[in-house]
């Protein structure tokens, strides 16, 4: 359901919907669980899509450093969680910082 919404172009609907399973999975699964970390993810490119920048950043750096630590910097999820965040930093203006993270 959360895809159709992002698919419509419903991105604060979508992100509701992320922040809600967000909560539940850090309750039920933990914090460092890839399935709350793709949420994290998955909510981040909504906030991007709105503008959402200084929420969106805050959001990609928890969750990359999270991936990093307990899935290695090499993993697909955490070179996922960094291009959303260098995203961010390119459309803030900042793109000295968004091109040191595409080059990591």
């Amino acid at each position: 359901m959360v895809l159709a919404l992002g698919n419509q172009g419903n991105y604060a609907e979508a992100e509701t919907l992320y922040q809600q399973c967000w909560e539940f999975r850090k309750k039920t699964l933990g914090e460092e669980h890839i399935d709350t970390l793709h949420t994290i993810n998955n909510m981040v490119e909504a906030l991007i899509r709105q503008g959402e920048y200084a929420k969106a950043e805050v959001l990609s750096r928890q969750c990359w450093e999270v991936m990093k630590k307990t899935l290695g910097e090499d993993d697909p999820d955490t070179l996922r969680s960094l291009n959303n965040m260098a995203l961010v930093m390119d459309n803030q203006g900042n793109l000295d910082e968004a091109e040191r993270l595409h080059q990591q």
